[in-house]
């Protein structure tokens, strides 16, 4: 037997992290995870998952960061696995498990089912004697129990190999205030701009600009918006200058770091979210989580955070002649420099994740890449 054959060798490969893909990345990588779905039933089930991820991370108490991370993981996870592989629950769950390692607000996975079954099923509250409205776990079948435990893990392992087990994570939200006392913003808006950094992460933003560009551009977002059709005052004299301030080039560029281009970028996506969430509240039916029932399915209740949200006081009309406005001033896309070289393996390297052929290398950073991630 020749032992030296290339074919009874054991197979060996790197796999690099990226911290960000670029937008045209994005959109190759989700074609190809969306299969049979159409765009619009894709973009449903990720803002689903983004509702329950926040909807438990709400109910134990976790900061900010962790669910804004566990969120983006949720994301990241589909840009390298099929969406009809995986249940959203199993994936968000596992996801938020990751982002409390990462942010050191550890919960036993046990915790995460009892509160995700508190909001998925709560006939199991009436069964609960906890005083405080939780599920007691230990009424739940335990074969139930353990069975989802166990995808939890799976799917968390899965999770680990698409971040290449770097725990790295920054999030913008620290970014919103320092820029907003730099460029001299009120308080209203930073408060707006600060929901919006919360808002950007049920989309695709964090995992394709670095978080100070995400402050800058809710920062911008909150401008337009508190600028755009609004009732005449100092306030919006202010919005008005701070938004045409940061639609064009100028010092803020070398002082932020950031660019015209990727502003307008992220406030188109901003402004989609913004449009769909209003189209959500006013075209609802019996059969919409936000139906105007009095008594809507509690099964769904955690959806309910999809719509009702504080920061979108703006109808879709509205927010339509302002996507239209914007269009007419935008400035074409910025280059973007991938990090994954098309000549090499990087493109096969996708598919060894979540596979136990072989020898996988996991590396924190692309070659020559000068920074820290």
């Amino acid at each position: 037997m020749d032992r030296g054959t290339p074919s009874q060798l054991p197979a060996s490969s790197i796999k690099y992290h990226h911290s960000y893909f670029t937008p045209a990345e994005v959109e190759i990588m989700s074609e190809k995870q969306r299969g049979k779905m159409t765009v619009t039933q894709e973009d449903k089930i990720r803002q689903n998952a983004c509702g329950f991820i926040d909807a438990i991370g709400s109910r134990i108490g976790f900061p900010r960061r962790t669910i804004a991370t566990g969120q983006s993981l949720y994301h990241r996870f589909h840009l390298f696995f099929p969406r009809k592989d995986f249940n959203f629950h199993d994936v968000a769950l596992a996801a938020l498990y990751v982002s409390t390692k990462m942010h050191d607000t550890l919960k036993k996975p046990r915790e995460l089912l009892a509160s995700s079954y508190a909001i998925r099923f709560p006939d199991l509250l009436s069964k609960s004697k906890s005083p405080f409205g939780e599920v007691d776990i230990d009424t739940v079948d335990p074969q139930l129990v353990e069975h989802d435990r166990q995808r939890l893990l799976a799917v968390e392992r899965l999770i680990l190999e698409t971040i290449c087990f770097n725990f790295t994570s920054r999030m913008p939200f620290s970014y919103v205030i320092k820029m907003g006392r730099a460029l001299g913003a009120s308080k209203q808006l930073t408060k707006l701009a600060w929901r919006l950094a919360i808002d950007s992460h049920r989309t695709f933003i964090p995992i394709e600009y670095p978080p100070h560009t995400v402050a800058l551009g809710s920062i911008y977002v909150a401008a337009i918006l508190g600028s755009f059709e609004q009732p005449e005052g100092e306030e919006r004299q202010e919005n008005l200058k701070l938004a045409g301030s940061l639609g064009q080039r100028g010092d803020w560029e070398q002082q932020f770091q950031a660019h015209l281009e990727d502003l307008e970028a992220i406030a188109h996506v901003m402004v989609d979210l913004l449009i769909q969430r209003a189209q959500t509240t006013a075209n609802t039916s019996p059969a919409t989580p936000s139906s105007p029932s009095p008594h809507p399915s509690p099964r769904n209740a955690y959806l309910s955070s999809i719509q009702s949200n504080p920061t979108n006081p703006y109808n879709t009309d509205q927010l339509i002649r302002l996507k239209i406005a914007m269009r007419e001033s935008d400035h074409d896309p910025r280059p973007r420099e991938s990090w994954q070289d098309p000549d090499s393996a990087s493109a096969v390297g996708r598919e060894v994740i979540g596979r136990n052929e072989g020898t996988v290398r996991f590396l924190f950073e692309p070659p020559g890449f000068a920074g820290r991630s």
